[in-house]
């Protein structure tokens, strides 16, 4: 049995699109919140079972585990730790896990956290019998629901004038989520012994944060104007606002984390399970127009 959870989230329901159309056969059982929407399982037409409940209650996921041999966990990497645990305790055999590029981050608020979790999930399954898988997307994009493209394309459409850190030459390579659905898909029809322990699922390729904004700008039929705003004058009005709420407010890193690079291959990805993912222009594309029909 595959359990699954997040398949109500935005790349969760690509990833379940992918498993209606490839007709899976085989019994699913996915983990919902109370108030998620889950028409779209129910008329999924395929065999699963909808399990109510919270990925904080232990208890909870161990019941979930009984007769799964594979788990593809999508919904957040706070929860990996409790979804590995419970996984070995029911001597489940294949964990997918989705995590993030950030914890390559530089900056210690965009990748700590996600480095605890993963020392501690190599220590726990170092000396037990059960493969591991990590995806790793890049920005996730690819519909209004997302928390990344869609704040660019609210912010482009409502500014005429626009303030960009340090030129906005730091490189990032959005994915679609329609591109990790499909990849799901292929990694967990992959034997696991034809995998290797981790993959980056990155967009077609990088682009720069201000070719990105002047894409969104287009397709808004905007002619917005980008100002330049240095990367130290950025840090200056950063620390100054740390100073003045007495540290409640530190934005610090995340301005100087505008200018870093979040740009990774997929060369692994794309070798081991033919990943080829659309282009960005395709994708925001599409974004746009959504935005745009949602506004009229």
């Amino acid at each position: 049995m595959l359990l699954v959870t997040g398949i109500t989230g935005h790349t969760g329901r690509y990833f379940l699109q992918e498993l209606i159309k490839h007709k899976y056969d085989g019994n699913i059982k996915c983990v919902v919140r109370k108030n998620s929407v889950t028409s779209m399982i129910a008329n999924s037409g395929l065999k699963i079972e909808e399990v109510v409940g919270d990925l904080n209650d232990k208890e909870f996921i161990n019941t979930c585990m009984k007769d799964v041999d594979t788990v593809f966990h999508i919904v957040n990497i706070r929860y990996s730790l409790n979804i590995i645990e419970a996984a070995i305790r029911n001597n489940v055999k294949r964990v997918i896990l989705v995590h993030t590029t950030g914890i390559y981050s530089k900056f210690r608020i965009a990748s700590e956290e996600y480095k605890i979790i993963e020392n501690k999930l190599l220590e726990i399954t170092k000396n037990v019998d059960i493969k591991v898988t990590i995806l790793r997307p890049t920005m996730i994009y690819g519909d209004l629901c997302d928390r990344n493209m869609s704040k660019f394309i609210k912010m482009v459409d409502k500014l005429r004038v626009f303030p960009v850190i340090n030129g906005g030459k730091g490189l990032i390579q959005p994915v679609n989520a329609r591109d990790l659905g499909k990849a799901y898909y292929s990694v967990l029809m992959m034997d696991s012994d034809n995998l290797k322990p981790e993959y980056i699922v990155s967009g077609e390729k990088p682009i720069t944060m201000i070719d990105t904004l002047r894409l969104i700008s287009d397709n808004l039929g905007k002619k917005t104007v980008f100002v330049n705003i240095p990367l130290w004058l950025g840090v200056f009005f950063a620390r100054t606002l740390k100073i003045l709420t007495f540290g409640v407010v530190d934005y610090i890193e995340k301005v100087q984390r505008m200018s870093e690079d979040r740009s990774f291959p997929y060369d692994d990805a794309l070798k081991d399970f033919g990943y080829n993912p659309e282009s960005f222009e395709v994708g925001i594309r599409r974004e746009v127009k959504q935005y745009l029909c949602n506004n009229k």
